[in-house]
């Protein structure tokens, strides 16, 4: 899993973060909306970015802030 964040400008409603992968949604003074949380693969973030794009969203910016591992190792 990868964690991510993306900056678009404007505001969209929280009702919208299962439509949007389950990504938590905040709103920042300066007019735009945060998602953060975690992707499957670089697939599923091509995904989520096409969907911002067809509802005509104009990204601020997308950053990767580092993998987390699926499920924890355990030893035995």
């Amino acid at each position: 899993m990868q964690q991510i964040e993306i900056r678009i400008k404007g505001q969209i409603d929280y009702d919208w973060s299962d439509w949007m992968g389950g990504l938590i949604i905040t709103h920042t003074g300066q007019g735009e909306t945060v998602l953060t949380g975690s992707v499957r693969d670089q697939a599923a973030l091509y995904g989520l970015l096409s969907r911002l794009s067809d509802l005509g969203l104009q990204l601020n910016s997308v950053n990767s802030t580092g993998i987390k591992p699926d499920k924890p190792h355990q030893e035995r």
